[in-house]
């Protein structure tokens, strides 16, 4: 089962980055207070960006990557400037 790397836009315009083996799920986790606990004053969420990986370490490495990016560096990935 493949592993994504994903981006959220919170309702406060935040973005949450994390990594899930089950994307349509994980979001609606969110959406249902039942994901991460940080989300619950941000919600709704919506799928902004993912990325699709073979195992669980490359999608994790991936994740602490794009937290480490700028807002701006975010956003260009996600209207697919650059990867």
């Amino acid at each position: 089962m493949p592993w994504h790397t994903y981006i959220l836009i919170c309702n406060d315009r935040s973005y949450y980055i994390g990594i899930t083996n089950d994307l349509d799920r994980r979001v609606k986790l969110h959406n249902s207070r039942k994901g991460s606990k940080y989300l619950h004053s941000k919600l709704p969420v919506r799928l902004a960006y993912s990325e699709e990986y073979l195992n669980k370490s490359e999608a994790r490495i991936r994740e602490i990557q794009l937290k480490g990016w700028t807002r701006i560096k975010k956003e260009k990935l996600i209207k697919g400037a650059f990867k």
